[in-house]
């Protein structure tokens, strides 16, 4: 049975790709030739096409009113980028069963992808009873003794209680009110359910209004978004893949149940061949869709190149960010063989615990107060803007507070005078302010500061790295080492000039390779280039997280005492 793309895709469960699908008939414009992102296509009637993938690329909007399109609305279109925060407002039409739940609802492991539901009806558990009306938070999808469930929670008198429902289970589950705010692109990505539209009301604006804004002046209302999705899919006779919106005036058949798949070229992502075992490396690939970027050797990995992948492997790089006040930050991901050198650079410390956190043995931490500080406890010294300190260790001291003696932490030093030095205790919950005395004039690698020094670390780059033809990091003013991580990479060169290889990330990288039947003429791969890797804000924030999951946080610093 034939339906338009747009209601195909629309409806179709991403756990299902890929699909086959035959052009029925349609015509784009002036001709059944469409173009976007420079891949020209010809979605002629009969055409077959395999669907592989598909995301958002921008939203219809409609001013709401009463849940319906107003009368007086016209259709504007919206970037994911649009500026502007929005509240979810909660869809009033059931679901039927947890199954339609899980195939229309974003479910995951961030905090977007917990969605919450109630049922007017008392569900009965073995073990639980689920209130009608009580909120259950869906956490996860995952086969429970054979069976496919959710993992649930509720929380009751502050108490979380889990279960899990399975699939099969039917009746009426209604959308919880959201009380978060969320980004277009937020929503687009995690709130708009398969099959439906999403209201959402318009919280903060981040801009003021100008007459480039699709939206009415001084507009606080609702807005009804519907998606428009790129589809990415590989033709019958075409080495890379196309991209195509849903919204194509094209009607379409499923054709997958009676159509050999294995007739097209198998899109891989890097994610998909580092997945491979490592008795398959090395293999010849041909890129089908290469990466964005100026930078080596992003920039030689284009559409139909031929590649060597040698092996998968973890790797350690040392994130980096940029030292300055204001945002945005630059941030890095620097390999352990750059030959860089650097020089230290003062850290600041805004409390006497931070000092605590940040000495070491391998040398005594000097500081200089930024900040004055007046001691309520007469055992205690108050500091003065300019006071010096060599910071010595933690320990326990008394204090008469209130006409009753107290033990609190404290940290003992040594204020530097202009002849000598005095001892003195500071309050670990002092909320002060601190910058280092650097007294190490050495040139360092990278390798013996991760050896010698505790992160996070600060530092200038003082000779520039000789082997790369530009060193991103010489013309940053300061940089913060803030930890190492081990990140997934793959070693590739070129088949046509494999004079050099080049570490790429499996996780940052969006490309697409099909691999070719071919043997590797040289199991060696020649000699390695790695590069310094400057990533975005929200990967930055990615790598922090994956890297911080096992992790348990710092101890909160003491509080003062009321």
């Amino acid at each position: 049975m034939a339906s338009t793309l747009e209601k195909f895709i629309h409806s179709l469960d991403p756990r299902a790709l890929p699909r086959v699908l035959q052009i029925q008939s349609g015509i784009y414009f002036q001709g059944s030739i469409y173009e976007m992102f420079g891949n020209e296509c010809c979605l002629s009637t009969g055409e077959v096409i395999k669907i592989i993938g598909f995301k958002i690329n921008k939203l219809i909007a409609s001013i709401c009113e009463n849940n319906e399109v107003s009368r007086f609305s016209a259709k504007v279109e919206l970037p994911l980028n649009f500026p502007g925060l929005y509240k979810v407002v909660a869809d009033k039409t059931p679901y039927v069963s947890i199954e339609e739940i899980t195939r229309k609802v974003s479910i995951g492991p961030t905090r977007f992808g917990h969605p919450c539901f109630y049922s007017p009806e008392d569900i009965k558990l073995a073990n639980l009873t689920i209130k009608h009306g009580e909120q259950i938070t869906f956490n996860s999808v995952e086969k429970v003794n054979g069976t496919m469930a959710v993992n649930c929670g509720v929380v009751r008198n502050n108490q979380s209680h889990s279960f899990t429902l399975p699939l099969s289970q039917e009746g009426k589950f209604y959308e919880c009110e959201d009380d978060q705010i969320y980004t277009l692109k937020e929503i687009a990505e995690w709130k708009i359910p398969k099959c439906r539209n999403r209201i959402v009301k318009l919280s903060n604006t981040l801009h003021t209004w100008d007459s480039s804004n699709p939206l009415p002046e001084n507009f606080d209302g609702c807005l009804i978004l519907t998606p428009v999705y790129e589809v990415q899919a590989v033709m019958k006779f075409r080495k890379d893949i196309v991209h195509i919106l849903s919204d194509l005036d094209v009607e379409v058949k499923d054709i997958t149940d009676c159509y050999d798949i294995s007739s097209f070229l198998q899109p891989l992502s890097l994610e998909d061949v580092f997945e491979r075992t490592s008795k398959e490396f090395p293999m010849v690939a041909e890129i089908m869709e290469g990466p964005s970027g100026s930078q080596k050797p992003y920039n030689l990995l284009h559409t139909g190149k031929e590649i060597v992948i040698y092996k998968k492997y973890q790797a350690t790089r040392v994130l980096a960010s940029e030292i300055r006040s204001d945002s945005p930050k630059r941030h890095f991901l620097i390999p352990m063989s750059y030959k860089g050198k650097f020089k230290r650079r003062p850290r600041e410390f805004p409390t006497a615990y931070d000092l605590e956190i940040a000495r070491s043995e391998k040398e005594q931490l000097h500081v200089v107060a930024t900040k004055a500080f007046d001691s309520p406890h007469k055992e205690l010294f108050s500091v003065s803007v300019g006071d010096q300190f060599l910071v010595q260790q933690c320990q326990t001291s008394e204090v008469l507070y209130e006409g009753r003696k107290k033990v609190i932490d404290v940290l003992a030093c040594e204020q530097i005078l202009s002849d000598t030095y005095k001892k003195v205790l500071l309050p670990m919950y002092m909320e002060g302010g601190f910058v280092e005395v650097i007294h190490d004039k050495k040139q360092h690698q990278l390798s013996e500061i991760c050896k010698e020094f505790r992160l996070p670390f600060n530092v200038k780059v003082s000779v520039r790295d000789l082997s790369v033809e530009e060193d991103v990091l010489a013309a940053v003013p300061g940089l913060q080492f803030e930890e190492e991580i081990t990140d997934s990479y793959l070693l590739i060169s070129s088949t046509s000039s494999p004079v050099e290889s080049w570490e790429i990330p499996v996780y940052r990288l969006n490309m697409s390779v099909h691999l070719l039947s071919r043997d590797v003429q040289t199991f060696v791969p020649p000699a390695t280039k790695t590069t310094v890797e400057e990533i975005s804000e929200e990967q930055y924030y990615m790598v922090r997280r994956y890297e911080n999951q096992t992790l348990h946080p710092p101890p909160r610093p003491p509080k003062k005492p009321t």
